[in-house]
């Protein structure tokens, strides 16, 4: 007998949906060129956000995945060389844009949890200058981390990373997808997170419930050049305020109530972790990002999302048997609890033969 009441789809926070409130103000949106800096919304926007990461500029881009390759493409240039976590979304998602679009090569820091230490980075830089050898040009921070199970990257940790970076004259860029996750789970003010880089973004369409849209920020200078790159790639817009009056929406709404999304993910993890043969990877789950092993249960990870997808659940496939599941604003506290309850079912069945259209990640 099916347990399915509505979908509950867990598989990432990016499948947010705008809120009422949200979506009148998108509606009721002042809005004007954007590519001519005539756009009243889009002003506001970039200039609240400048404000609070303590940067003087900001350019609204329409993804975090073009804000990332903005960087690299204005911070480096082609051969030159990007340092990171080997878990970083630079790196593992967005389709080797680091190699196509800026041509840089990336040097793979192994952290914990997907941060790093100043040590392993000095590790990485200490070593002889050489004309064979690609030239270190930017350091980069991934804040919350995504494969790191929404870990929030403590600020000391930040400062002494970014202390060694600037030793060697390096460049430094946050990619700060979950950025106010990290702020709401630490209490750390954004500006004091973001003051140590170059430029940072964050995006609105995950924890803030956004369509599209985020907010790249830097010096005048940097943001100057952020806009050529971004008129190169196509982000130019017209009528963005639509975009931006959604951004602003968020801020005044949907910040604080991330902590509800935390609390939801810990409800998850525990509920999980009763479950027979599965182990959740976590010891302070901080921020809304469940990451969870069913090696031991006789499954495969696609197996466990195909069989929950077809009793209402969405879950996401990261390896063989490591699987994630991301809370978000429109998935309540009775949400986790049906979910749990259908999770826990299906790993007490047998796991079925998949189709190849059935082994497809939703």
């Amino acid at each position: 007998m099916s347990l399915k009441r509505h979908f509950i789809d867990l598989y990432a926070d990016t499948k947010s949906k705008p809120t009422d409130g949200m979506r009148q103000a998108i509606a009721t949106a002042v809005v004007g060129d954007e590519q001519k800096d005539e756009d009243p919304t889009v002003l506001e926007l970039c200039n609240r956000m400048a404000k609070l990461f303590g940067k003087e500029a900001a350019v609204l881009v329409p993804s975090g995945t073009m804000a990332n390759q903005i960087a690299l493409q204005v911070h480096c240039r082609p051969a030159e060389e990007v340092i990171c976590d080997k878990t970083a979304h630079v790196v593992n998602f967005e389709g080797g844009g680091p190699a196509s679009t800026a041509g840089v090569m990336t040097r793979l820091i192994e952290g914990k949890d997907g941060i790093f230490t100043a040590d392993q980075l000095f590790e990485v830089l200490d070593r002889p200058e050489s004309r064979y050898a690609p030239k270190p040009r930017l350091v980069w921070v991934e804040q919350t981390s995504n494969l790191g199970g929404g870990t929030v990257w403590p600020l000391e940790t930040i400062q002494e990373v970014a202390a060694v970076a600037r030793k060697h004259g390096l460049k430094l860029h946050m990619d700060g997808a979950r950025l106010l996750n990290a702020v709401v789970a630490s209490g750390v003010p954004a500006h004091e997170y973001a003051m140590p880089f170059d430029s940072v973004w964050v995006d609105f369409t995950k924890g803030l419930g956004c369509p599209m849209g985020a907010i790249l920020t830097g010096s005048e200078e940097f943001i100057k050049e952020a806009w050529r790159v971004k008129q190169r790639m196509g982000g130019g817009m017209r009528q963005a305020g639509f975009i931006a009056a959604a951004a602003l929406y968020a801020l005044d709404h949907n910040v604080e109530r991330l902590a509800d999304d935390h609390a939801n993910a810990k409800l998850l993890a525990i509920g999980l972790a009763k479950i027979p043969g599965v182990e959740v990877l976590w010891k302070d789950m901080a921020t809304n990002i469940v990451l969870f092993d069913v090696a031991q249960t006789g499954f495969t990870a696609q197996e466990v999302v195909v069989a929950a997808k077809e009793e209402g659940v969405g879950l996401g496939a990261f390896g063989r048997t490591l699987m994630r599941a991301v809370t978000y604003i429109n998935i309540p506290r009775e949400d986790i609890i049906s979910a749990l309850e259908i999770v826990k079912v299906v790993l007490q069945q047998r796991p079925p033969k998949l189709t190849a259209e059935k082994a497809q990640t939703p």
